[in-house]
């Protein structure tokens, strides 16, 4: 019995519906994303060139947020020009290729962004429990050699999910109810099974977020004993600050990730589709916007070096002695 041409059963194109049900919004829809993108764009740009700028900025932790933040712009631009198309002009074609390729750098810099967030708690670690060390430990060789095990790891867990999903025959048609190639939503258009996609898919969550929140939350563990121990108020207060902008990244990033994870497997019907949808871009969106703002507000250094970039050294004097 001779086999069916997988081939011929890959679409040219898919069709991005946008927001299922909220079609005639879109455009107030649009406002909102577009507002977000722009300041993301925008604050991160900004906290990359202050970093590379600002002599007082070249330390391990601010490495790693300029690592961040090059990884929240590349996130959103993988999505939101597309959604914005989709939204203004109509244009929810995507060739099927460029639908892998999007699914593959939305759910890799996903990753990327996990892993980073668990090296600046490893940094955190490291400054509050080993102070004397931490220049020693934490060398520009080893940042270097930690970040690129991390982007090789988000490389190798999910070119499977474009391998995976290719393979997959699609007869039912082409359209996705979503603004973007998301893995699971691309997975459910085929009428094959795709039992595999979503069982590797739950490996790789494993492999990422669990395994990133693991060690987040040993790091954070050791840092609050280290800190409660301190005999000073005035220690334990500069610990504590120093820790803020880092926990308020954390949970932005992984409360929506870990609901769109959720619905998209257990959710069912119980949760309307196009709020799953707006929470998924929220998921994408929502980091890279809000990260420089809770950096910059939270870190008297990135402050200080916004403030002596606007207004000169003087401003800086005249804020201290006020």
């Amino acid at each position: 019995m001779s086999k069916v041409n997988s081939s011929s059963l890959t679409p040219k194109y898919f069709i991005l519906n946008g927001v299922p049900g909220l079609e005639a919004a879109h455009v107030w829809i649009s406002l909102p994303f577009c507002f977000m993108y722009i300041i993301a764009v925008v604050g991160n740009c900004g906290l990359i060139y202050l970093i590379n700028h600002e002599e007082a900025l070249h330390r391990p932790m601010y490495y790693f947020l300029a690592l961040l933040a090059f990884t929240d712009i590349t996130l959103c631009t993988s999505t939101v020009p597309n959604m914005l198309c989709i939204f203004w002009f109509d244009l929810k074609e995507i060739d099927f290729h460029a639908c892998l390729a999007q699914m593959f750098f939305v759910h890799m810099l996903t990753g990327m962004e996990s892993g980073v967030l668990m090296l600046m708690a490893l940094d955190r670690y490291v400054a509050i429990c080993y102070p004397l060390r931490y220049a020693t430990i934490l060398t520009n060789s080893v940042i270097a050699k930690a970040g690129l095990v991390t982007f090789l790891r988000s490389v190798m867990l999910i070119i499977p999910f474009t391998v995976l999903t290719k393979r997959l025959p699609y007869c039912r048609g082409n359209f996705i109810p979503h603004t973007y190639c998301d893995h699971m939503s691309v997975a459910k258009v085929s009428c094959g099974n795709f039992r595999v996609n979503a069982i590797y898919g739950l490996m790789v969550a494993l492999l990422i977020g669990v395994f990133d929140i693991c060690c987040i939350s040993v790091s954070y563990t050791m840092i609050l004993r280290a800190v409660v121990s301190l005999s000073s108020a005035d220690a334990r207060h500069k610990a504590f600050s120093t820790c803020t902008s880092h926990i308020c990244a954390i949970v932005i990033t992984y409360v929506p990730a870990f609901f769109t994870f959720f619905t998209h497997r257990f959710g069912g019907h119980s949760i309307p589709h196009h709020i799953h949808i707006i929470i998924a871009n929220l998921y994408l969106l929502l980091p890279p916007t809000m990260n420089p703002i809770v950096y910059g507000v939270k870190t008297k250094q990135i402050r200080e070096g916004v403030i002596k970039f606007l207004f000169g050294d003087k401003a800086i004097i005249t804020q201290e002695k006020s």
